[in-house]
């Protein structure tokens, strides 16, 4: 009895330490169709809102039909964060392992759920730091993109204002911290560019809705300031864009759009021609990047990453402005992209300082900044 225990003691052991020794420690390893499930959860709005939602959307979708990958979205019943969270645990749920999320809006949803899920991966557009709050330490399962809206809103200021426009506006949602870089980047663009064509009377209006759609007080503003002589207005913060179209149809205006190219949806709907450009973020970029590595075991989280120019050819940075753009003799492609080049080699500098006034951004061009219009 002995010599058998002794046997099957020793059998034990040996079998433990084969065991042992095929353990061996791996990198992420690189994700298959069958295990990779995206999803997209909208902020509050839905899919077809030309801005956010809809390209994070259609980036998602593209790269997984071109990957052979599961992906459904989901849109939250309301704008609060419990919906949010509630849409993010549908996903989860229904075995989704990959959430993408677009907006600063979901900061608080993103608190609530990455430590839950640690086995999922969160990807956040949009959202930084500020939205996080200075107690919240990114764990490894979180990605969160921000962006340099100082430089294309300065590029989109450049061309307006090189293409002659000489009475412009910026309208802002509301004054978080994107929106006021988006500003301050478009008047230090006009102003340079007023400065190159040596135009001392180049002026801007400048105030917020304080939120981001349009409505009847919102669109009167813009009403007095296109009746004014105000030839473009920057709209700058969601679907505030209303407004300002609206009033510019009624003058024969100009509007810029921001986020995305918006010339197709904001031309479509208040007349053809009517946006000059639009000062964009790379969300498609952004997400196209960030699923691939997710794919190829390379997800790199735990951080909150600022991104803007990475090369000299335009169509490669993750801020831009679009083909779209009205180019004129004043202001070409070849002007652009040698504006683009002159910013990537650091030739031309925009000041991402927000505690600044709007005023202090300018030189030669005069800020009539007017705060909050509500």
């Amino acid at each position: 009895m002995k010599k058998i225990l002794a046997m099957i003691l020793a059998l034990v052991l040996v079998l433990g330490l084969a065991a042992c020794g095929t353990a061996q420690p791996t990198d992420q390893p690189a994700a298959d169709a069958a295990t990779l499930k995206v999803a997209m959860v909208t902020d509050y709005g839905d899919i077809t809102d030309q801005s956010f939602n809809q390209t994070t959307y259609e980036a998602c979708k593209s790269y997984c039909e071109a990957n052979g990958l599961e992906f459904n979205y989901f849109k939250p019943v309301s704008d609060s964060d419990a919906d949010r969270v509630a849409m993010i645990e549908t996903a989860i749920d229904g075995g989704f392992n990959v959430i993408v999320m677009p907006g600063y809006a979901f900061a608080n949803a993103i608190k609530e759920t990455v430590g839950t899920y640690p086995d999922v991966t969160f990807i956040g557009l949009d959202v930084g730091a500020g939205d996080l709050g200075e107690d919240f330490t990114v764990p490894a399962n979180l990605y969160c993109a921000v962006y340099q809206e100082e430089l294309c809103g300065y590029m989109a200021g450049y061309a307006a204002a090189k293409l002659g426009y000489k009475k412009l506006g910026f309208l802002g949602g509301m004054a978080v911290p994107a929106v006021v870089r988006y500003g301050y980047g478009f008047v230090q663009g006009v102003d340079a560019a007023a400065v190159e064509l040596g135009a001392q009377d180049i002026s801007i209006n400048y105030a917020y809705g304080n939120q981001f759609y349009g409505d009847a007080d919102i669109t009167a503003a813009m009403d007095t300031w296109y009746q004014d002589g105000t030839e473009v207005v920057f709209a700058c913060g969601g679907g505030i864009f209303t407004s300002a179209a609206e009033a510019a149809a009624k003058v024969g205006g100009k509007v810029i759009g921001v986020d995305v190219d918006q010339a197709a949806i904001i031309d479509g709907t208040y007349g053809e021609g009517m946006t000059v450009t639009s000062a964009m973020k790379g969300l498609g970029a952004t997400v196209n990047t960030m699923l691939a590595k997710v794919k190829a075991g390379e997800f790199e989280g735990g951080k909150i990453e600022t991104l803007g120019l990475v090369s000299e050819n335009p169509e490669e940075n993750f801020v831009q402005i679009p083909a779209t753009t009205q180019f004129a003799e004043g202001f070409t492609a070849e002007d652009y992209a040698a504006l683009v080049a002159a910013m990537f080699a650091g030739d031309v500098k925009v000041n991402n300082d927000i505690t600044i006034a709007a005023a202090d951004c300018a030189t030669v061009v005069t800020v009539n900044d007017m705060g909050n219009l509500k």
